[in-house]
């Protein structure tokens, strides 16, 4: 593949709502391009961009794919991301190393959830948007619906380029509004000028609107504009051009992914409208001492490159994709991984389609490609030059919400689930993994059923390891409400030493969470050298509460009397001793089983929290407050058992049509209902029995 300038580069993430024909309208800018030779359909699976063997199984992406080609003089990245909420991290990794995000809708069901979501975070990173309106072929199309919509939810800066021209249901003809032209397509998707329909004064107020947005660009302009002259068509495309990379214009476009009507259109916009690296690439990094500097996109800088990607297969090997902002990077620099301060060896050098990699000495500054077999480097760490150490902000990637505990369907594979998890976590920044001490059962944390899905298909297609998933144990504590005194006594004679050991004990509530030992001994009944034993062996019995096995929180002990033996007496005979005061004392205690309690903030918008507040309820919630937020949400604060939270995340983008998110943090243990107690107890003997 040739090499090209920053400013010969447009680095495109396309992103938007599952289903609305993400990875088609790719496969048709690939084959217009001339890139492919043949146009792949999802449903086919044989796609450039859904490579990965579970992308083809589902028929739907899952991770990110780097698909380049070059239209006239100018070479276009283009990432495609995911629209399934599950898979969030693939748009997050998209649209980082790109200048500009495409948009794409929908004909049908026009602005839906996943459009938001992606043109906000375009917001916050500071992209370039333009709008695709898909599936014009489809019926019940209706793309002047759609453009209301877009209009109504992101403002002013909406501008139609392209609109379709439709007669008895049917589009008849596209109208580029730049150039003043309307064009019909034949079956090959090849386009044909025809006559500029009739339109009434639809056109004329459509194309008014370009002329004021483009007018608002640039002052020579906008005095052109007021004195009433027309603009020309290189004034209108520089004015469009510049209001794109301000944010001024998000110029909306149409057309089909599948018959590829409008898409030669979307490709010279691409060109002609969105900013290239050069213009849009620089970013701001940090230097060595935390102060902030300027990295330009050119080639004449020293390197500044940041990692955005990781794939690691077991068989393949480990594959990182990078953007380039600075600089040249080729095989044989050994640049510096900012993060680890270590000098990295590269790999060969690729640029990749889709699967299919071609070898390349080096890559330019704003270009984006890849490398193999990198060691220590993972996502988001900057590799740069040695003499000019930079650190490029690192993302942040949504938080998993959905945890489920792994049951291994072969003993022993364990240690293999670890390892599994440790190199999708490589891959994947949303997922979590750990072993809980306490409950025994390792965890696997991701944004959905689906994602945790697709990680137990990767972890026994890429690692032999066969796992189910199931609700995690909750992590309940046990307590005592009543003070009682009791006595332990062992005494054993077997021949020789015997054991002796006696104690009298006061068990009380408190409140804290370790056991609280102390002595109030008088007289030497028992000598001092065996309290550390008596408080040793009420250590070792608070692990295991009587009533279902969970650790006992909240016990005060006080050793009051007790009686020895000079020659049978030990310490193992007063840790016994203890142990039997213990297990004497908790039945008359009153003892009780304790929940884990989470601080709760929901965000959602203010037509869901009557049916958020009342789902809390259920859950046996209390809602502490509401606020609103900075971006038109309404934060619900509230207090809610773990136990009731198994299923909150699915409900929650059920309610909310996936625009609502939390978070959930322990806060505090508090009793457990007494009614709700035998449910508690029975599932702790079937997991005892299992063990």
């Amino acid at each position: 593949m040739r090499q090209y300038l920053a400013g010969k580069i447009r680095n495109v993430a396309i992103a938007g709502h599952g289903s609305s024909g993400k990875t088609s309208l790719a496969e048709a800018l690939l084959f217009k391009a001339g890139a492919t030779d043949r146009l792949g359909k999802v449903a086919d699976g044989n796609t450039v961009c859904d490579f990965d063997p579970e992308e083809t199984k589902r028929k739907v992406s899952v991770s990110s794919a780097v698909a380049p080609f070059s239209w006239g003089s100018v070479k276009i990245n283009l990432i495609d991301t995911p629209g399934l909420f599950d898979f969030a991290a693939g748009m997050y990794e998209g649209i980082r190393p790109a200048e500009s995000v495409l948009i794409v809708l929908s004909a049908r069901s026009g602005v839906s959830v996943g459009a938001e979501k992606a043109y906000k975070l375009a917001d916050q990173m500071g992209k370039s948007k333009i709008f695709f309106v898909n599936q014009m072929d489809s019926e019940n199309a209706d793309f002047y619906k759609v453009l209301e919509e877009l209009k109504t939810k992101f403002g002013p800066s909406v501008c139609p380029l392209v609109v379709p021209y439709v007669a008895d249901h049917k589009v008849q003809c596209y109208i580029n509004l730049v150039d003043n032209k309307a064009y019909r397509y034949n079956a090959k998707g090849e386009p044909a000028e025809v006559a500029m329909p009739d339109t009434g004064h639809r056109l004329e107020g459509l194309i008014g609107a370009i002329s004021e947005a483009v007018a608002e660009t640039d002052e020579e302009l906008f005095e052109k504009f007021f004195s009433g002259e027309q603009f020309t068509r290189d004034e209108i495309i520089r004015g469009i051009h510049n209001g794109v990379h301000n944010g001024a214009i998000t110029p909306v476009l149409c057309g089909s992914a599948l018959t590829l009507e409008g898409i030669d259109m979307l490709l010279d916009s691409l060109v002609d409208h969105l900013p290239s690296a050069w213009e849009a690439g620089a970013e701001t990094a940090e230097d060595a001492d935390g102060n902030p500097v300027e990295v330009p996109c050119t080639d004449e800088a020293p390197l500044a490159a940041y990692i955005f990607k990781t794939v690691a297969d077991p068989f393949v090997g480990k594959l990182s994709y990078f953007k380039v902002v600075s600089g040249k990077l080729s095989g044989d620099l050994i640049p510096v991984n900012s993060r680890t301060g270590e000098p990295e060896r590269l790999g060969k050098l690729v640029y990749t389609t889709g699967k299919k990699q071609e070898e390349t000495a080096f890559i330019t500054a704003g270009d984006i490609g890849a490398v193999t077999k990198l060691g220590a480097s993972v996502t988001g760490d900057t590799l740069c030059d040695p003499k000019k150490v930079v650190s490029f902000q690192r993302m942040q990637f949504p938080e998993p919400c959905l945890s489920m505990a792994v049951k291994i369907k072969n003993k022993g594979d364990e240690g293999k689930v670890a390892q599994g998890m440790a190199r999708l976590m490589e891959e994947d920044p949303t997922i979590r993994f750990e072993q809980n001490p306490e409950t025994k059962q390792q965890i696997i944390s991701g944004l959905g059923e689906q994602h945790l899905d697709v990680i137990v298909s990767k972890l026994k297609a890429k690692f032999g390891v066969d796992i189910d998933l199931t609700q995690p144990r909750v992590p309940y504590r046990e307590t005592i409400r009543k003070k009682v005194k009791v006595q332990g006594k062992h005494k054993k004679q077997s021949g020789g030493h015997g054991q002796y050991g006696d104690v009298w004990i006061e068990f009380s509530p408190y409140d804290g969470e370790e056991l609280l030992f102390e002595e109030n001994v008088f007289g030497g009944s028992v000598p001092k050298n065996f309290f550390p034993a008596v408080e040793k062996g009420l250590q070792d019995c608070v692990k295991h509460g009587i009533l279902a096995g969970y650790p006992v929180v909240g016990l005060k002990a006080v050793l009051l009397d007790g009686s020895y033996h000079p020659v049978d007496s030990s310490e193992m005979a007063f840790k016994t001793a203890a142990s039997l005061a213990y297990k004497a004392a908790m039945p008359q205690a009153s003892p009780a089983l304790l929940e884990p309690i989470g601080t709760l903030k929901v965000y959602v918008p203010d037509s869901n929290t009557g049916d958020i507040i009342s789902e809390l309820n259920k859950r046996r919630g209390r809602v502490l407050g509401m606020n609103p937020t900075e971006d038109g949400l309404v934060e619900i604060e509230g207090e809610v058992p773990m136990s009731e939270m198994g299923d909150f995340s699915t409900m929650l983008r059920s309610t909310t049509q996936g625009r609502g998110s939390f978070t959930f943090q322990f806060a505090r243990y508090e009793l457990l209902p007494q009614q709700l107690e035998a449910g508690v107890i029975e599932e702790a003997k079937k997991f005892m029995e299992q063990e």
